[in-house]
């Protein structure tokens, strides 16, 4: 890395984490603390250990683009008048989110899409947010509010994805390893991808309509592209027409049944030698001196499938599916996970 690249990505980064540290503690200002007690059984760190873990993130982010594995973000320099647009219209919806947070609020989205074409599960203000995933409002602010919530740190978090595909796509002709990521949400890891391996074929598929169409629009700059609108658990795709199948953040907001099916699904469309890579929230064990959040974050947000999540072994899981482990490393709140279809 060169050092006036060096210097880019450092001034980026401290910057990123900055913006959005700042409109994590204006939210806790703005909103009222949890009313309910909870439960907290494991040890809770730090506001300083947790920056300084952030700052390990962003090192191994640092030192995987200096490597080689993948290029320098595309965003160091974002667009001022865009951030101040995202942050007006995060801080705008605070009111509601609190409000629902209070009432335990959640099931606005069943209401209004009872008769949808919908699984249950998939029915709920997840993180109390507005409209659940069903509308062009929500589709613009989850990004934004999924870096308040790791205090600027999910981009880099869903970067550690490309190491294991930087590897496997290494002395291979791109056209013949087609991408599945499956609940692909706005797009925002197919851009990466895209950004890093513009020749690679690649499909997303959200259950989604609004995100979808946000995901149209942020990978407009490339070709090999495509979106399908469909579940998880029943890709509408023919066995192993996949080299790679992603998925970030999607198993903790999935019922055990439910993240089972996806699990085999995906395997079912791999190729035999492909690779399944998985980015999804730690686990208990993985950071003992973070379990204590894992306990706090559902109360704080509805995410009505988490705590069984955090307990769901995922090495078992994908080895009930026919994959193979592969390797498991934790990205700061963030765990990533390889496995290979033999």
């Amino acid at each position: 890395m060169r050092p006036w690249q060096r210097l880019a990505y450092d001034l980026g980064q401290a910057t990123r984490v900055a913006w959005f540290l700042g409109h994590s503690r204006m939210a806790e200002q703005l909103t009222p603390p949890l009313a309910e007690p909870v439960e907290v059984k494991g040890r809770l760190p730090t506001r300083a250990a947790l920056l300084r873990d952030l700052l390990a993130l962003l090192q191994q982010d640092r030192a995987n683009i200096a490597a080689g594995l993948y290029r320098l973000p595309e965003d160091l320099a974002p667009d001022p008048m865009a951030a101040w647009r995202a942050s007006q219209r995060f801080l705008s919806d605070l009111g509601r989110v609190g409000l629902r947070r209070r009432q335990r609020g959640h099931r606005e989205v069943a209401k209004a899409a009872a008769n949808g074409p919908y699984p249950a599960y998939y029915l709920r203000n997840f993180h109390y947010q507005t409209d659940g995933y069903l509308s062009e409002h929500s589709a613009e602010l989850y990004d934004f509010q999924v870096e308040v919530l790791f205090n600027g740190a999910a981009d880099a978090m869903r970067r550690q994805a490309l190491v294991a595909l930087a590897a496997h796509l290494t002395g291979r002709r791109l056209a013949d390893q087609p991408l599945l990521d499956v609940a692909c949400g706005t797009g925002r890891f197919l851009r990466m991808v895209k950004h890093n391996w513009p020749r690679l074929p690649v499909v997303g598929l959200d259950l989604s309509r609004p995100y979808l169409a946000k995901a149209q629009r942020t990978l407009a700059p490339w070709s090999w592209a495509r979106l399908v609108e469909g579940a998880a658990e029943r890709l509408p795709f023919a066995d192993a027409s996949f080299a790679v199948v992603a998925s970030i953040y999607l198993f903790h907001e999935l019922p055990r049944q439910v993240r089972t099916a996806v699990a085999r699904e995906m395997a079912r469309v791999l190729r035999p030698g492909g690779l399944v890579v998985f980015v999804d929230s730690l686990q208990f064990g993985d950071e003992p001196a973070f379990d204590g959040l894992l306990d706090l974050f559902p109360a704080a947000y509805h995410e009505p499938y988490y705590a069984d999540y955090v307990r769901h072994d995922m090495a078992a899981l994908f080895a009930d599916a026919g994959l193979q482990p592969v390797s498991s490393t934790r990205a700061h709140m963030s765990k990533v996970v390889v496995a290979a279809r033999p």
